[in-house]
């Protein structure tokens, strides 16, 4: 785990040590330890998000968008995050640049992101958006550990792009990376390109297998990009390969990336880098900046305040 982390970090001239799972990039120990926090979360799951909507997103006027408090120089950096958000969305989809910055020193490893993550998109086992990998550094009795949240980074040049024999996966208007469950063949071609291993595929797995019954929650629909997607028999999203779309669902409502709205240090920020009076435009402005395997040249949109 420590030469892992590591690893991602430093950049791929390290990656011999990179012996995980290859289509998660994550633990299998972690993966049961968040399986076992996740089937909490899901088991209290019993309907579909009311703030979600179905179709591309309607015109902003038509959106009931949160409202918000007078602005104050000590609020909240959530308020201040949905202020920049509201601003982005008046703004046509080609002039959004949406980034997520991840401040390292706050993350305590409490993998409320994950479980979060977990719970709004009802990923089923198997299935983890936003793992948190644990790097641990120094010597007894200096010893410090450090929480590396981990995602789809929306590469402006992605890698699982190309790959893909059906074009099921691609660069949307507003530059995040989207897969069409329809057009997906499970083929997890686009799975070992990606060298973040942000992507897995979507087994059929549930919850609630090896029980007397399956429960109603594990039908209950999810709504990434935008479109309702009934977890039924073998139907999408099942079989096809699957990841984190920076809730593409809640920020076309004006609502934050479940993840964001989660942390309980503030440690993950969300927002347009185009706007620079938006806070991720000025933490990405910072020196102590950096993103994973940049030696790529895949310009990923997730940064990392060291």
């Amino acid at each position: 785990m420590k030469k892992h982390t590591t690893a991602l970090l430093d950049g791929a001239d390290r990656s011999d040590v990179l012996q995980m799972d290859l289509k998660t990039g994550f633990d299998p120990g972690r993966r049961q330890a968040i399986t076992r926090l996740a089937s909490a979360a899901m088991a209290g799951l019993a309907a579909p998000s009311l703030l979600a909507r179905e179709g591309p997103g309607p015109a902003l006027d038509a959106i009931q968008i949160p409202a918000l408090p007078e602005p104050r120089h000590d609020e909240d950096s959530l308020i201040t995050m949905m202020r920049d958000l509201q601003r982005a969305l008046k703004k046509p989809e080609t002039q959004r640049r949406w980034v997520m910055v991840i401040d390292l020193r706050k993350c305590v490893g409490c993998h409320a992101c994950t479980v979060g993550c977990i719970a709004e998109n009802k990923l089923p086992p198997g299935v983890v958006y936003r793992p948190v990998s644990e790097e641990e550094a120094g010597v007894y009795p200096n010893v410090k550990r450090r929480f590396v949240p981990r995602l789809c980074n929306h590469c402006d040049r992605p890698p699982c792009v190309k790959p893909c024999p059906v074009k099921a996966t691609w660069k949307a208007k507003d530059g995040l990376v989207h897969i069409d469950y329809a057009k997906c063949i499970g083929c997890g071609k686009c799975v070992e390109a990606c060298p973040y291993g942000a992507r897995t595929l979507d087994m059929g797995a549930n919850w609630t297998d090896g029980t007397p019954q399956n429960q109603a929650y594990e039908k209950a629909a999810n709504y990434e990009y935008g479109k309702k997607w009934p977890r039924t028999a073998d139907a999408s999203p099942v079989f096809k390969a699957r990841k984190c779309t920076f809730c593409m669902h809640r920020h076309r409502q004006g609502m934050l990336p479940m993840c964001v709205s989660t942390c309980i240090g503030r440690a993950t920020y969300f927002g347009d880098a185009n706007d620079p009076e938006s806070l991720v435009a000025k933490l990405v402005s910072q020196p102590n900046l950096m993103r994973l395997k940049e030696n790529l040249g895949t310009k990923p949109r997730v940064y990392y305040i060291t």
